[in-house]
């Protein structure tokens, strides 16, 4: 039996400040931040800025990852937090980044990563059956054999 090993959470945020979604050296410390109060562990930190507007930040923690992706012309941001053992830990960075980019909406997907009951449910619940194809032979090799009688 597999068990969950962490949590795996995609936020979007909508309605965001969007002077703050450019602003590279705010997201870099908002997410800086949000990793140390929630005792996530930094291993990497890289980050980008497009043409003056959009930002993609990455961390690369010891307990999984952490990225966001900036739409300041949408005011919107992208957010992506995998984190293995406790769950609450993910939570409490989605919180504190909701502090920093104060969005008017939210909504916030977990991801159910390594959830099976057991091996059965691994393998894809796709069933293929060959009866229908038999009988579309069958019923041509009729029709042949039909239109090719002698009157």
């Amino acid at each position: 039996m597999i068990k969950i090993s962490g949590k795996h959470l995609t936020v979007d945020m909508y309605g965001c400040k969007s002077n703050a979604l450019n602003n590279i050296e705010f997201i870099r410390t908002a997410m800086l931040t949000a990793l140390k109060e929630s005792n996530l562990t930094l291993l990497n930190f890289t980050y980008h800025q497009f043409d003056s507007q959009r930002v993609i930040a990455v961390a690369i923690l010891e307990e999984s990852h952490m990225n966001i992706h900036t739409y300041p012309e949408l005011s919107y941001a992208a957010i992506d937090i995998f984190t293995c053992g406790d769950p609450s830990r993910a939570d409490k960075a989605v919180a504190l980044l909701k502090n920093f980019l104060k969005p008017e909406r939210t909504k916030i997907t977990n991801i159910r990563r390594g959830d099976f009951i057991s091996e059965s449910d691994i393998r894809p619940k796709i069933k293929i059956s060959i009866a229908p194809l038999r009988r579309v032979r069958s019923t041509g090799a009729r029709v042949l054999r039909f239109l090719s009688r002698t009157k």
